[in-house]
């Protein structure tokens, strides 16, 4: 009993990924240094409800059932079946072969048998988990490791630069989720002083995603270099896509071409979220109709022109930034975002006020970072904006709650320059003669200064 008892603990510890199937290891009494293959039971075999409700030695030559499982058994010349049972689950089968000495089984075997599968089954299954966590492990150190190469090729392809345009502001933003996908932009430089803008968001996550973004970006741009309008180029990249795109994936895309010598903004969109342009009347959404590239050959995508006057801005975004959660697993959403593009738009606050805003929020964010949130990477300063008719509020929030903001206090520049204080120690007092008002609250978790400009 004891070589058998051997065996079946190898042979469950090699095969416990199986635990939902019910592996039936086969033991002949006459070998019994031979271990036999185990069976695996259908998770409908009538054995499997059978010895899930029996307690203790099943006879084998006793059951009659339709069961493929017990037709092997027989087959085999299993004589005695011992459930394995841990928690009330059953994970496996211990079964035996005739006697050598031919005899049979006498009640004390029956006896000792069910308690070597008494003893056994906890083991068996402690090793069943330990294989399982080891097998995690892997296929999550895996994931990790592709999501690291996945990483490194979207931020080898994204522009390291941002273009400089005479009389212009360009501005990006890249943050990859926790699931890297195959969100990415461009800039490409066209004759005459033009600029190719693209930005495009592959479906699926990791390598595959980061693969299809690579190829898509390639392409883009050979067909930049061959064709003029933007519906054309991705008409030509979505020929290219379709036959080699992976099952199931597909690119949305937006490609535009702007002459900032007059503010032209001429562009074709392959299912990709909608530009906004914001203007002195009002936020406006820019639609052109196409599919996404990679679905279907031959498709025709519609283009659409509009003229940026000074003052207006036009906002490019993939589907990360609405569908963004905060802390209540509130969506950011589409209404949101239009709503704060109208706001930034109606401000249009003096140049002096706007330089003031930034020193302040800067300096304050800053304080957060360092003071409240320790420079710890994991720990988030929140921004919030708030605006009406009379007030622009600001709320910048750190996690360092617990411990008490100083009081504003004028620095005296003397006991400084002496080296009685420190040369530090200005910060709240500069923001504080930045802005209207300032407003410091603290609880047991959270900071937040509150900077006021009267509008």
């Amino acid at each position: 009993m004891t070589t058998q008892l051997l065996n079946l603990w190898r042979r469950f510890t090699r095969r416990s990924t199986e635990v939902e199937k019910a592996p039936l290891l086969s033991i002949p009494a006459q070998t019994p240094s031979t271990v036999i293959e185990p069976m695996e039971i259908a998770p409908n075999d009538p054995l499997l409800a059978y010895v899930q409700n029996v307690a203790g030695v099943v006879e084998v030559d006793q059951l009659q059932l339709d069961s493929p499982a017990l037709r092997e058994l027989k087959q085999a010349n299993i004589q005695l079946v011992a459930p394995l049972v841990s928690q009330g689950q059953l994970i496996g089968l211990l079964n035996l072969g005739p006697r050598l000495s031919d005899q049979e089984y006498s009640s004390d075997d029956r006896r000792l048998l069910n308690n070597l599968a008494a003893q056994a089954a906890p083991a068996v299954r402690v090793a069943q988990l330990v294989y399982q966590q080891q097998v995690e492990t892997r296929q999550r150190e895996r994931m990790e490791q592709e999501l690291r190469v996945a990483r490194i090729v979207q931020e080898t392809l994204l522009p390291r630069e941002l273009p400089a345009l005479l009389g212009w502001q360009v501005a990006t933003y890249w943050q990859p989720a926790q699931a890297i996908g195959g969100d990415f932009y461009d800039f490409i430089a066209l004759p005459d002083g033009r600029l190719g803008i693209v930005i495009a968001d592959v479906t699926d996550k990791g390598v595959p995603a980061a693969l299809v973004m690579a190829s898509t970006r390639s392409m883009l741009r050979g067909a930049i270099e061959r064709y003029t309008a933007p519906g054309e180029v991705l008409k030509r990249v979505n020929n290219l896509l379709c036959p080699e795109i992976p099952p199931k994936m597909f690119v949305t895309c937006l490609y535009a071409i702007f002459n900032p010598d007059t503010g032209h903004f001429w562009f074709a969109n392959a299912g990709h979220n909608l530009p906004g342009q914001r203007t002195k009347e009002g936020v406006i959404e820019l639609r052109a109709r196409g599919m996404p590239l990679g679905l279907l050959p031959d498709m025709n995508y519609e283009e659409v022109e509009t003229t940026l006057a000074p003052g207006d801005s036009i906002l490019l975004y993939s589907d990360g930034l609405v569908e963004a959660h905060n802390a209540a697993r509130e969506m950011f959403g589409f209404p949101r975002l239009r709503h704060l593009l109208a706001i930034n738009g109606q401000l249009d606050l003096p140049p002096r006020t706007l330089e003031r805003l930034k020193t302040a929020v800067a300096e304050t964010t800053m304080n957060a970072i360092e003071h409240g949130n320790g420079f710890q990477a994991d720990l988030m300063a929140e921004i919030q904006v708030l605006t009406s008719a009379q007030a622009l509020i600001v709320r910048i929030t750190d996690q360092g709650g617990g411990k008490m903001i100083p009081d504003v206090q004028t620095p005296n520049l003397q006991a400084k320059l002496d080296g009685l204080q420190s040369p530090r120690g200005w910060g709240l007092f500069l923001i504080k003669n930045m802005v209207d008002e300032m407003h410091i609250s603290s609880d047991d978790q959270y900071h937040t200064v509150e900077l006021v400009f009267h509008l």
